[in-house]
């Protein structure tokens, strides 16, 4: 196992400390993660363990692309508000302004709906049947054909609150119709370019590839088992990116500059959406596989969670996918940001993630 810790600020026994929350979880031939760790505009910390995948036991290093699941959602809010400053959207533009043929539910559901996960858009994947396989992917342009065969919400828009990963497969769309580029040239140019992502993709198959890519594992029996894609695995908007930790500090330094967008066009995405009714929302008191909290207060922006943690302000997103477990842990206030990303699905990455900020929030 290749080993590469950062120490800028760090001390020796900080690092070892965060050495040592990781290393013991991998091996040199077990699916493993990447982390790093910021505080005050530079890297403190960084490391790799473990594989890439289990063919030839290529080590995981700083370039190591991992899928990033709904840590994606974060970037297609960012290209929503980018055309919206661009004029070419509104916050306010209806569904049906851009797809006149939705069902008439559409109406009431905006772009704003959308980012902020209160339009009420059916699920996809309860949608779905079993012709969609892991082979058979579902596509984003198919996810639409399903939305627009159903003939009612599951709320009225900004009535209630539930995690959408339809809003953010719509949202893709509807950012390649209005920019005129396929989802993933418009990140391209438009966020990963400016920024110096030059490793970070939308990965489509068959139409690009994805370099130093991390395989997804699951623990099945006691044996690491490759559980790389699944029926939804090629959807964009919602899950689509691949990136690393070398390319998402750059993302990183780019929210603390706002460098993509002012402090006052970032307003939105950092406020806390409220019901149409002014009141708080919650999780759906039905416990889910997106069910984080149930019925418990829910704060979220444009592609961010903002409640804060132990009364420190943080944005932050999480990824779980087949093979995936990936989070971001950013605390504007304290200058710190806590990113891990690991291609084995039995670590819980959020948990980890806050223990990291704990040995890190005291340099």
């Amino acid at each position: 196992m290749r080993l590469w810790v950062a120490l800028l600020l760090a001390g020796v026994a900080a690092a070892a400390d965060l050495n040592s929350l990781f290393a013991p979880l991998v091996n040199q031939k077990s699916p493993g993660m990447a982390v790093v760790v910021r505080k005050d505009g530079r890297t403190v910390f960084a490391s790799g363990y473990g594989v890439r995948e289990l063919r030839t036991f290529a080590d995981i290093d700083r370039t190591t692309n991992f899928r990033l699941a709904s840590f994606t959602k974060q970037f297609t809010a960012m290209a929503t508000m980018l055309l919206v400053r661009d004029r070419k959207l509104r916050y306010d533009e209806r569904l049906t302004d851009i797809f006149p043929d939705f069902p008439a539910y559409g109406r009431n559901i905006t772009i704003r709906h959308l980012l902020t996960h209160t339009s009420g858009l059916p699920d996809y994947e309860d949608l779905m049947d079993d012709k969609w396989t892991a082979t058979r992917q579902i596509q984003d342009d198919e996810v639409l054909a399903l939305l627009k065969a159903t003939s009612s919400p599951k709320f009225v828009a900004g009535k209630s609150w539930a995690y959408s990963n339809s809003g953010y497969v719509v949202l893709g769309l509807i950012a390649a119709r209005v920019s005129g580029m396929r989802f993933g040239q418009l990140l391209e140019t438009r966020i990963f370019k400016p920024l110096g992502m030059a490793r970070t993709v939308v990965f489509e198959q068959g139409k690009n590839t994805v370099a130093g890519r991390a395989y997804g594992h699951s623990r099945k029996g006691g044996v690491w088992v490759e559980t790389d894609q699944s029926s939804t695995s090629a959807t964009l908007g919602d899950g689509g990116i691949y990136s690393n930790i070398d390319d998402l500090v750059r993302w990183d330094e780019a929210m603390e500059k706002h460098t993509l967008l002012n402090d006052e066009s970032m307003k939105a995405a950092l406020t806390p959406v409220r019901l149409a009714d002014g009141s708080q929302p919650e999780w759906p008191a039905k416990p889910g596989e997106d069910n984080l909290n149930p019925g418990k207060p829910v704060f979220y922006g444009f592609g961010w969670f903002l409640d804060p943690y132990e009364g420190r302000t943080r944005m932050w997103h999480s990824g779980t996918t087949t093979g995936f477990r990936t989070i971001i842990q950013r605390f504007p206030a304290e200058r710190l940001t806590v990113i891990l990303l690991c291609n084995r699905t039995d670590v819980d990455a959020t948990q980890l993630a806050l223990q990291a900020y704990a040995i890190a929030h005291q340099l």
